[in-house]
């Protein structure tokens, strides 16, 4: 009886305050719901989206990091993990409807996102972070976090770097062994290269009957697959194509730079023609040529992270005997490559409810050893981007060959950025997969390159025209 009087009073009191509401409201005066919202706001508990790991390892690494910062800090944390293919676009759609969470974490946001909210005035400036250890990362690591905010009309840090990816070629040493080759006889010029893979696939279909292709390029155009056009920017990047001039004005109308699209898009379409990479190519999405090269349909792939050598780790003959990996070879004119490189960035945004814990959560996390024993944890998919975490003897004195070419590569080379860091507005063309979209035209449908360029041309002018000409 006493417990159902409680009830009751309960339910008379929950009554009373419907009423009052509803009077309130229809009195012409609104309930304070901002009053709830900073209440709830008072709380210590830090929204993270992070992406999802290729592997186990990866997702608990950073839960090892969280709960490490849990434990120090006495705060709480609700870490969220989403794919790749679907976190940009889960943000973009909770900053519209105003409810991002406090951080987030994406491989491919600094490319196709993280530049159009930092315009907007969507990111938190993070300078207060970066700005005390920048000595201790290279000039292209600050750029890469460094974005252009429109509404405040100034440039500044808006991410924190967390780890960098680069293209690396990986192949079947143990295919070439079959034919008599191993890794010395890989060319180095740009021409000798491409041959010597092409000349083995014929090698290999004529005297083992072999039914594989030599070349592992993703083609697909679907705006989430990143490794189409991550490859064709290195692609240009070879050939010298500027897509922007020095004062970081678009220059794709200009008639070297239209040609050089061109004869890259020809280079393509005369590979595919050939037969030496897959017909199903042009329908890849980002695993796709992960599945294929394991699975022994092609020699070699490019891939921009160790995510191959990372699924074979635990059969070492397979990861150290089998498996290769190489370089990019020298450059059409006879200069070094430079790796085009992508940092990923976590951000805060600018409508965190708690950015000073989202600030200590992110100081945390890039302290060097914090960052050592993260990546060391997670998998060596992705590499360093602190000086100081370069330095570890792990990366210095290692005697895993992936771990010894990122740090050859990506510590002793220049390195270059994708083009967003010239402007926002590029960060709209890989997005929407322009590049993607072209190649499946001159590969699959058999444009002409000519107006495939031309088509591309007119749709990245298009593009630029809706953002302006602003510089910041």
């Amino acid at each position: 009886m006493f417990g159902m009087g409680r009830t009751r009073a309960w339910q008379i009191a929950l009554a009373i305050a419907i009423t009052a509401i509803f009077v309130a409201c229809s009195n012409g005066v609104s309930p304070d719901f901002k009053t709830v919202k900073n209440l709830e706001s008072k709380t210590n508990k830090l929204s993270i989206w992070w992406e999802q790991g290729y592997n186990h390892a990866e997702d608990e690494a950073i839960r090892q990091v969280v709960g490490d910062w849990q434990n120090k800090t006495g705060n709480q944390v609700e870490l969220s993990f989403f794919s790749t293919d679907e976190l940009s676009a889960k943000a973009k759609r909770a900053v519209a409807a105003g409810n991002a969470p406090d951080i987030m974490m994406d491989t491919k946001a600094d490319r196709i996102l993280y530049p159009q909210l930092a315009w907007t005035n969507k990111l938190e400036d993070v300078a207060d972070i970066i700005k005390p250890i920048k000595d201790d990362y290279r000039d292209n690591i600050l750029q890469a976090v460094s974005y252009r905010n429109f509404e405040q009309k100034k440039r500044s840090y808006y991410a924190v770097p967390i780890d960098q990816i680069a293209i690396f070629i990986f192949y079947w040493q143990n295919m070439l062994s079959s034919l008599g080759l191993n890794s010395n006889d890989i060319p180095q010029d740009w021409n000798g290269f491409w041959q010597f893979w092409q000349q083995a696939q014929n090698k290999l279909k004529t005297e083992q009957n072999l039914d594989l292709y030599a070349l592992g390029f993703t083609l697909g155009e679907s705006n989430g697959t990143s490794d189409t056009y991550y490859l064709f920017e290195q692609i240009l990047a070879a050939h010298d194509v500027n897509l922007f001039d020095r004062q970081g004005k678009l220059a794709i109308d200009r008639p070297e730079v239209r040609q050089g699209i061109i004869e890259c898009l020809d280079w393509y379409a005369q590979l595919y023609r050939q037969g030496y990479i897959p017909p199903d190519a042009v329908e890849w999405t980002n695993p796709s040529n992960n599945r294929s090269f394991l699975n022994r349909v092609v020699l070699m792939t490019p891939n921009s992270t160790f995510s191959i050598p990372a699924t074979v780790r635990q059969d070492k003959n397979t990861y150290l005997d089998r498996l290769g990996v190489v370089e990019f070879p020298n450059k059409p004119s006879g200069r070094a490559i430079r790796p085009l490189v992508a940092v990923r960035q976590a951000v805060i945004f600018h409508d965190s409810q708690h950015k000073a814990l989202a600030k200590d959560f992110l100081s945390y996390i890039i302290q060097p050893q914090v960052a050592i024993d993260y990546l060391k944890a997670s998998g060596n998919r992705t590499q360093p981007v602190r000086t100081s975490v370069w330095s570890d003897p792990f990366w210095q004195n290692t005697p895993d060959p992936y771990l010894a070419i990122a740090t050859k590569v990506l510590t002793s080379k220049p390195t270059q950025l994708f083009q967003t860091v010239a402007h926002p507005a590029y960060s709209e063309v890989l997005a929407n997969n322009v590049w993607g979209k072209t190649l499946i035209k001159v590969t699959a449908k058999k444009v002409n390159p000519q107006q495939a360029a031309d088509e591309a041309i007119a749709e990245i002018e298009k593009i630029f025209a809706r953002w302006g000409t602003h510089n910041y």
